[in-house]
């Protein structure tokens, strides 16, 4: 199953969602308040794989131009 981080954040919190990602919980609330699109792929074996969708080639200073 397939949904934004947003989502995943909404049902298990930040905390648990950046464990199960393998990141801290700020990079969590950073990613969600900066709109990245990251989406949260979970796996029959209960495993969490995150996915982050951007243009391609991309560039730090397009980021910070939104």
């Amino acid at each position: 199953m397939k949904i934004s981080l947003a989502e995943y954040v909404d049902e298990v919190g930040q905390v648990k969602a950046a464990d199960a990602i393998g990141v801290h919980q700020t990079a969590i609330s950073k990613a969600i308040r900066v709109g990245r699109q990251i989406f949260i792929n979970k796996l029959p074996t209960g495993e969490v794989k995150a996915v982050e969708y951007r243009e391609f080639p991309h560039s730090k200073k397009q980021e910070h131009q939104k």
